[in-house]
Formats: C-alpha cells, sequence, structure tokens
C-alpha cells in the first residue's frame, strides 16, 4: 500500500501541546465511577423492550457436559465448536430474547457494522449467506445471527430470557451447579464464559439526572414506542420534539444522522470529538462475491487483522478505511527512537488528515473546529460514516461542545452546560458498555470455585489466568473476554478463535480421560509477565491520550487494574499462545487431574 499522507505537513511539538491541553482538559478524579450501570441508579431503563414480557416456561433439572454463558457471538461459535469436536451435550443460556448478543440489544436506527462484513460475519462459507452491503446494517448481523443458530441447530440448545443465579464448583463430583432466574437446576462438568463487552449499558453520573421528567432511554434499549419508526424505518414521531443525544462516540456517529432526519430539534452533547473517516459503504457485488475460492474468508479475515496491526499484508485485500488509518500501527512494540519518532509522527499525520476532511464538510468554521480529535488515533476506536458530520450543516442540529468539562447538571426539563440551559423533552444516552469493571459485575453472577472463594474473591488483588481462558481455582471454568486476553479492531476474529480454542481443549481434556483442568500459579505469574513484555511503547502512548474506555478513563491503576490488562500485540501472536498450548499435548501450565 502507497504512503497514507503523502503532502500532509505537521508540527510535531505544536500538536504534542494540544494533545496535552485536550487531555488536561478532560481528567477527573473519579475515573469510571463517573458512570453509573443501569441496573444500580436506572434498573427501570434496563428492561428488555424486544423481548416477550409474558414469557414463562417450566424450570429444567438436569446434567450436561458443557454451559455456555451467553447466545452472542462467543457463545454461538463455541456451541458449533463443540458439534464439530463432536460434543452435542451443552446448553447456551442468554438472558435475551434470542440470539445476538450485541446485535440482539443494539437496534438503534442507523446501527451497524463498522467492520467489513466479509471478515466479520462468521462462518460465511459454511452457510452460504451473502451479505447485502459490505457494511452490513444491525438488523441483518440479528437475522445473520438467527440464521446460524438454525443452520447450526443452537436453538435446541438455549434458555432464553434466563439470567444465571449462581455457578458454585462441587469439589467431590467435579461438577459445576449452576442455578438460573427460570429455578432451571443444572450441573455440567464444564462452564464457558462467554458473555461479550456490549451488553451491559452506562449511563454518566450527571447530577440531577435521577430528576429529569421527559422520555430517557440507552441506545442499547431504544424506545421506538416514543420515538416511532423502527431501525429500518423513519422515526415518525419525533418532528415536533426537541432531542438531546449525550456522547460522540462509535454509537453516537450511527444515531445522529437519523435523528438528524426526524426530530424537530437536536442537541449532541460533546465531551470528546470521535475521529471520523470515509465509510463508503455498498452493495455486494454477487458475481465477485460469487468468483471467491474456497478458503477465501479466513484468508481475508487474517489479511485485515495483519493489515490493522503493523504486519503489513503484502497486498491489501479489505483496502477500506480501516486499512488505511492503522497501516502504520503505533501499538507495534518498538525500541530504536528512531523508529518511536516515525511512528509517531505517521499518527500525527494520519490524524491530521481526519481533522482536515472536517473542514471539507463543515460550513460553520466554530463547529469544524469543535469537530476535531485532537489525540492519537490508537486512543479512540476511530470511526467512518459519510452521513455524520454533514448532519452538522443541518439548521435543526446543535453541537454543545462541553469543552471536554462533560455536562454541569441535568434539571426536569433539560441539560446544564457552561451555565446555560437546553431544553428537551428526550435524552437518549449514546454513553457506552461497561468494558473495564469486574468480570463477575459484567457477566452478572460470581462463580463460586474450590474452597467456596469466589471470583471476585479471587481476583480482589488483581486477575490470574492463562491466556486468559483458565484460572487457577476454578476447575473446568473457561473464559472468553478481554480479561488478560487477546483484542482486535474486527472482535469477531478473536472471539472466532477463542471459542475454537475452548471447544478443542474441552475435546482433548475429555479424550485423555481429564476430570479437571485449571492454570497453576507459576503458569499465571508467567503469563501476566508475557503480557506486560508485549505492551512496548504502549503505556508511554496511552498516557497521551484523553480519557475513554481504552484507558480506562485515564483512572490511575492499582495493582488489580494493572492486572487486567489485554494482550498488546498482534491478535495473531496471541492465536499461536493459544495453538502452542493445545499442540504441546501435555497442557503446559495447567494443574490437571484424572478421574
Amino acid at each position: 500500500m502507497a504512503e497514507q499522507n503523502e503532502g500532509i505537513e505537521v508540527s510535531v511539538e505544536e500538536l504534542r501541546a494540544k494533545y496535552a491541553q485536550e487531555q488536561l482538559k478532560r481528567l477527573r478524579t473519579d475515573g469510571l465511577k463517573q458512570f453509573s450501570g443501569l441496573k444500580e441508579q436506572f434498573e427501570e431503563l434496563d428492561q428488555d423492550p424486544y423481548a416477550d414480557p409474558n414469557f414463562t416456561r417450566d424450570a429444567i433439572v438436569e446434567e450436561t457436559e458443557v454451559v455456555i454463558v451467553g447466545g452472542g457471538f462467543a457463545g454461538m461459535l463455541t456451541g458449533v465448536d463443540l458439534q464439530n469436536q463432536g460434543i452435542t451435550n451443552f446448553r447456551i443460556v442468554e438472558k435475551g430474547g434470542d440470539f445476538g448478543g450485541t446485535w440482539y440489544w443494539n437496534r438503534y436506527p442507523g446501527c451497524m457494522c463498522d467492520v467489513e462484513s466479509y471478515t466479520y460475519l462468521p462462518l460465511l462459507e459454511e452457510t452460504g449467506y451473502m451479505p447485502t452491503e459490505r457494511y452490513a446494517s444491525a438488523p441483518e448481523i440479528f437475522e445473520y445471527c438467527q440464521l446460524l443458530g438454525r443452520t447450526f441447530n443452537l436453538y435446541d440448545h438455549a434458555l432464553f430470557q434466563t439470567i444465571i443465579n449462581g455457578a458454585v464448583w462441587d469439589d467431590s463430583a467435579n461438577r459445576w451447579n449452576i442455578t438460573t432466574s427460570r429455578g432451571d437446576k443444572i450441573s455440567s462438568k464444564y462452564i464457558v464464559i462467554a458473555g461479550g463487552i456490549l451488553h451491559k449499558p452506562k449511563v454518566p453520573g450527571i447530577p440531577g439526572i435521577e430528576n429529569f421528567k421527559g422520555r430517557m432511554f440507552h441506545t442499547s434499549r431504544w424506545d421506538y414506542d416514543y420515538t416511532g419508526g423502527g431501525p429500518r424505518e423513519f422515526m415518525d414521531k419525533l418532528g415536533d420534539k426537541r432531542v438531546g443525544i449525550i456522547g460522540t462516540g462509535a454509537t453516537a456517529i450511527q444515531a445522529v444522522p437519523k435523528l438528524a432526519e426526524a426530530a424537530g430539534e437536536l442537541f449532541v452533547f460533546q465531551r470528546t470529538p470521535s475521529a471520523v473517516g470515509v465509510r463508503n459503504n455498498g452493495k455486494t457485488d454477487e458475481a465477485w462475491f460469487k468468483s471467491l475460492k474456497p478458503g477465501w474468508q479466513q484468508e481475508r479475515i487474517v489479511n485485515f487483522t495483519k493489515a490493522v496491526t503493523g504486519e503489513m499484508p503484502d497486498v491489501d485485500l479489505v483496502n477500506d478505511g480501516w486499512t488505511d488509518v492503522m497501516w502504520r500501527n503505533t501499538q507495534a512494540t518498538v525500541e530504536s527512537p528512531e523508529h518511536l519518532a516515525e511512528m509517531e509522527l505517521s499518527d500525527f499525520k494520519t490524524m491530521e488528515k481526519l481533522r482536515r476532511r472536517v473542514d471539507t464538510i463543515i460550513e460553520d468554521p466554530e463547529t469544524a473546529a469543535k469537530l476535531k480529535a485532537y489525540y492519537g488515533k490508537n486512543c479512540k476506536r476511530v470511526c467512518f460514516h459519510d452521513d455524520y458530520l454533514p448532519s452538522f450543516n443541518k439548521p435543526n442540529v446543535n453541537l454543545v461542545d462541553t469543552d471536554g468539562k462533560g455536562i454541569e447538571r441535568v434539571t426536569e426539563t433539560g441539560v446544564v452546560v457552561g451555565g446555560v440551559e437546553y431544553p428537551v423533552d428526550c435524552l437518549v444516552f449514546a454513553s457506552g458498555f461497561e468494558v473495564n469493571t469486574d468480570l463477575d459485575a459484567r457477566v452478572g453472577f460470581d462463580p463460586v470455585g474450590r474452597g467456596g472463594v469466589s471470583l471476585n474473591e479471587s481476583w480482589s488483588t488483581g486477575a490470574h489466568t492463562l491466556h486468559g481462558v483458565l484460572s487457577g481455582g476454578f476447575p473446568n471454568m473457561m473464559v472468553i473476554s478481554l480479561v488478560q486476553a487477546g483484542f482486535g479492531t474486527n472482535f469477531v476474529h478473536f472471539l472466532g478463535r477463542s471459542a475454537r480454542h475452548v471447544a478443542e481443549l474441552i475435546k482433548a481434556c475429555n479424550d485423555q480421560g481429564i476430570a479437571t483442568i485449571e492454570a497453576t500459579p507459576e503458569a499465571e505469574e508467567g503469563w501476566l509477565m508475557v503480557l506486560y513484555s508485549v505492551i512496548g511503547n504502549g503505556a508511554e502512548y496511552v498516557a497521551t491520550c484523553t480519557p475513554g474506555y481504552y484507558n480506562n478513563e485515564m483512572s490511575v491503576p492499582d495493582e488489580k487494574a494493572a492486572k487486567g490488562l489485554v494482550y498488546a500485540g498482534s491478535l495473531l501472536d496471541y492465536h499461536a499462545h493459544l495453538d502452542e498450548f493445545r499442540a504441546a499435548g501435555d497442557f503446559p501450565g495447567a494443574l490437571v487431574t484424572k478421574g
């Protein structure tokens, strides 16, 4: 790929100073505490608007081999891979009313995948499905999840609208005893926690927010009864409404254009602007799609991951905004000052290119200045959309920039910023999800392992795992999450390989007559050292960022937080660690018992 930033000149010193200034504006002492979970302060906002409220079923009492927690892509792919390994005795427990996970909950207007469909949607060759667009809409992705459920008979294994209340290890029987909100009692040899990261909403803890008298909801619990329309339809009830949306991250980038079309007046409350590149979506070329050779999808997935993690493949098969922006990746482990300087300059130029795009679209110079992102490209998830920035040229759309300070307070009738109250009839929270909170809090229950010790207690001074999958004291519990595990722009690539790892690991244990498997303390410490070793210049880089979920809202890391990191190297390198572990045959670093 050619140099992406030709002709762009920047002043390194000036941008360093500007980045530092923008960071300083946004620093807070409360870190993650500035947010509330919906079940804490706003439990009524956490209701499932898509499920049948009158659903009932009889409680079940059964023994099974595997219980999978979560029915999103991680849980579904684990179910598929278990069947590929000949394991058909498993349950999938899902709190929603259907499969989909992120794509079950997120049905807000304009919602779509920001990664190319041909690499994001798993098992396209196996299902024979052709995405209708290069970047699929949320309704299409949700429908594809349902197709996966039907194709691989996952519905026969699912318990929907069901929440796990507890999972307790029975040392005498070598089994997990699991109870649910539906009165189920399930005994299982293995439990796989595959709860995902984009399902537990959070809202900003703004003073007075609980007193607001208008309608308010989170984007993942969109109230179409109030707005009218649907995920694919115009919101016909907002024509006389003043709508406020709080947040300008990846969700708002997609929702704002649809709200701008429908609302009588729209106020977009911004703490930190997103960097927004060209999306250039389009219909899938059927002739091209049908011409692809067997094995094309895995090749394309790996090629994309290489392109966005600094490995720069010979051919950029995807060739989109992501591979353009991330072609030279500052997250790569580097040592020489010259290389670091080169990476910094490349990063500055990439972001400057995105800032200059704002000037070509936004008509009002003052608004344009407020929409420019001054931080590194790896500080926040870069966004791609062709209609977000033009929305601010509409007369009914108002950008309310808080200059990094956030909203002062919410009254019964509006939102106060800079001493000015903006009256609104409806507040939409595009404030994201819990990503960095404790694992047990995110999955909704606290597993109890050997000796009656819960996961929260065991991890009280920090997570301890082998590859982020096995944890000492919790036999036969396998985790698919970000904690001490891989991460990638195409998150489903990580989920798919992790699901395969878990399924093959369970099969190998069964083949070898292994009763229990967990990580040893020595292996956990060794893995932590691996995690630290691949950070490279990442810590210094993150220290220059504005607060966000990538850096835990710039909270000062204590011992616990310092152990909750992700594998900062290439996702492909992380996969190699998993492959080597399985290939060894004797589970190096794992404590196993036979029986």
